[in-house]
């Protein structure tokens, strides 16, 4: 009870500041629900950035973003996105605050790429204690050996949250995305583990 009530009260914390800092008008901007496939592998490997493939379960991803912020023109005109990721195995789940950006292929209203960069805060386990210190009791081994294989290490709670999405706008209303969000330290926040969190799904976009 502990933990959920540490996660929601942050996580209510960054998408408050998130509102704050980039609500433009009411009913303005875009909500979305996703669902993810927690801690894939073949992404991060394939590009370099590891994964653990330690956790299971899926991730439900909720998250509203604003419309493009025109007065950060020397950024390209980001979105800002919020969201929280509910993991069904009550592992891992984290809040993210960051920029987005949506390109265009071809002619507005078919096929875009979206790439974004982000923080993110997360309720799973950062510095795991070792399973092979000395004096520990038969009982203490075995819980550390079973943390070792069944969650993922992330050296810190607070991570970047890069991620990318193809997505398709069926209408003015409604766009599909394929998407990917990776977690990690970046060995910034943390030196040493540095495990990570691959997200892979699809999610239903919604524009006010």
């Amino acid at each position: 009870m502990m933990k959920t009530a540490t996660f929601a009260a942050v996580a209510s914390l960054m998408l408050g500041a998130a509102g704050l800092g980039c609500a433009t008008s009411a009913f303005a901007g875009e909500a979305f629900v996703g669902v993810y496939k927690h801690d894939v592998t073949f992404i991060g490997n394939a590009i370099g950035l590891g994964a653990a493939g330690r956790e299971g379960g899926a991730d439900i991803h909720l998250g509203y973003r604003t419309n493009r912020i025109e007065r950060l023109d020397w950024l390209g005109k980001p979105q800002v996105h919020a969201m929280v990721s509910i993991n069904t195995n009550n592992t891992s789940n984290f809040a993210a605050v960051g920029f987005n950006w949506k390109v265009e292929l071809g002619q507005p209203g078919g096929f875009y790429l979206r790439p974004g960069i982000g923080l993110a805060y997360t309720d799973g386990k950062a510095g795991l204690p070792p399973a092979n210190a000395p004096n520990l009791t038969p009982e203490e081994r075995a819980r550390r050996t079973w943390l070792y294989y069944n969650r993922i290490d992330f050296g810190s709670k607070v991570l970047f949250e890069p991620e990318l999405a193809l997505g398709y706008q069926v209408n003015d209303k409604v766009s599909v995305e394929l998407s990917y969000t990776h977690l990690s330290n970046g060995q910034i926040f943390h030196q040493g583990k540095n495990q990570g969190l691959d997200d892979a799904g699809v999610r239903l976009v919604y524009a006010f």
